[in-house]
């Protein structure tokens, strides 16, 4: 039997990873967070100091990889569990710019690839129901509005001590769409086919909710 490919795709903030694991579990998917794999990307070339005229070359030498630990994904770069290291403000504008570097797309296509076709699997990102699995069973593109998502992050950032301001957090979210919907590799947009589900006025069960109802609407129930 065909493994079951669903793919969302939207903007940043927009809760793609928490709520597509939270469906992945309702339905027994594997999930697939490949933005955790462009900012494992981005903390190598971080940490090693690595120009762009040196990124393709310098590829190879990652090695990195998914691993499922207790039914949780954790990444790790080598035999180091990066996991909390790259959820950082400062690799996430470095993943926005090396993910539109056509050799790092390149370089993790083929691993995303292999897992699909390996797994049912829930996979989001920013171009998954575009280019990297543009035969999934099921497309949606999830958003927000700028201002909502600014708003969850701020307050998912609230307790710590160096907290930016909400109006910061608005002006990089701003950034940051920008960026992913003009870059010239597989900018941020929807698929012609794919449905939208716009969370501004949903919390967390609800969206999970909505996207369950359009998975089971295009392919029935997961039993």
């Amino acid at each position: 039997m065909k493994n079951i490919n669903i793919a969302i795709d939207g903007p940043a903030g927009a809760g793609k990873s928490t709520i597509a694991k939270m469906v992945s579990k309702k339905l027994g998917y594997i999930y697939v967070d490949t933005g955790a794999l462009y900012r494992t990307i981005a903390l190598y070339i971080t940490e090693n100091n690595i120009p762009d005229d040196k990124i393709e070359e310098a590829l190879p030498g990652a090695d990195v990889s998914l691993r499922f630990i207790d039914g949780t994904q954790r990444v790790f770069l080598g035999d180091r569990d990066v996991s909390g290291l790259i959820r950082t403000p400062e690799i996430s504008m470095a993943a926005s710019h090396t993910s539109a570097i056509p050799a790092v797309r390149a370089y993790l296509f083929g691993t995303q690839q292999k897992i699909a076709a390996e797994n049912n699997v829930i996979m989001d990102g920013r171009d998954i129901g575009t280019v990297v699995l543009p035969n999934a069973d099921v497309k949606i593109f999830l958003t927000a509005s700028a201002e909502e998502r600014a708003n969850r992050r701020y307050k998912e950032l609230a307790e710590k001590p160096d907290c930016p301001s909400y109006q910061e957090i608005l002006d990089d979210i701003i950034k940051r769409d920008y960026q992913d919907m003009h870059r010239e590799t597989a900018p941020l947009k929807q698929a012609e086919d794919a449905v939208l589900v716009d969370t501004t006025h949903l919390d967390l069960e609800g969206s999970a909710d909505a996207i369950i109802r359009v998975i089971t609407d295009k392919i029935g129930s997961a039993e």
